[in-house]
């Protein structure tokens, strides 16, 4: 299986995918789409639209320059992610691996969750761990994932997820948008990693969904009645 592909290669993918990018200048998070297979040519009827902007990371408009391109990035690796879970089914979403695997259901939660707390702690200032009840109870078995989720998080649809993605994701860029570099600068000097700004603890929160990217693509391939593939 190899992971080396080229420059041209990776345009495709990109073009295939864009149709699902989180909306960098208001527009929706998940539009509906069609795709075409990441690395062959489009179809001319099955291609996604290209998003002009999708392959741009840098500042963007309605942010300052440095939250802009954090929003950048966030948005790209959203539209991977979510390309990778398109069109599954609920059965699908609760297959279970092993009794030690997480779902790709309870890792789409989880990534909300993700989300939702790291807000909590960067915009409302409310130290980790210290959460409110509602918050707690909406994303807490999400955010631990382990026999409780594997127990609880199971027999929703696609669109349960996308909906839960996207409120959390809009809630978000909404704040991003009331904040400038000053403050993704401001360094936290109590954070468990050590000295860490809020720019860091973003940036975690999309390499975060790059990490269970690859944990979906996994999964998916295991699944009953898979193909093999090349990812």
């Amino acid at each position: 299986m190899s992971s080396q592909h080229t420059p041209a290669d990776r345009r495709k993918f990109l073009k295939a995918t864009a149709g699902l990018a989180a909306g960098i200048t208001g527009l929706s998070l998940f539009p509906s789409t069609t795709f075409a297979h990441p690395f062959l040519p489009p179809h001319p009827d099955t291609a996604a639209p290209f998003a002009d902007e999708m392959n741009i990371i840098g500042p963007k408009e309605g942010y300052s320059p440095q939250i802009g391109t954090l929003v950048s990035m966030m948005t790209w690796m959203r539209t991977i992610m979510l390309h990778s879970s398109k069109g599954m089914t609920t059965e699908q979403l609760d297959f279970l691996l092993d009794d030690k695997a997480n779902t790709i259901g309870a890792m789409l939660f989880h990534l909300a969750a993700t989300d939702a707390f790291y807000h909590e702690h960067t915009f409302n200032g409310t130290p980790w761990g210290k959460w409110d009840k509602s918050l707690q109870d909406k994303f807490g078995v999400a955010m631990g994932l382990g026999d409780a989720g594997r127990k609880q998080i199971k027999g929703h649809n696609l669109d349960f997820y996308t909906s839960i993605l996207q409120e959390t994701r809009e809630k978000t860029f909404a704040e991003f948008k009331k904040r400038d570099d000053k403050w993704l600068m401001t360094v936290d000097q109590q954070w468990p990693w050590g000295p860490t700004n809020n720019y860091c603890k973003w940036f975690h929160v999309c390499e975060h969904e790059s990490n269970h990217n690859g944990q979906i693509k996994l999964l998916k391939s295991r699944l009953p009645g898979a193909k093999a593939g090349n990812e």
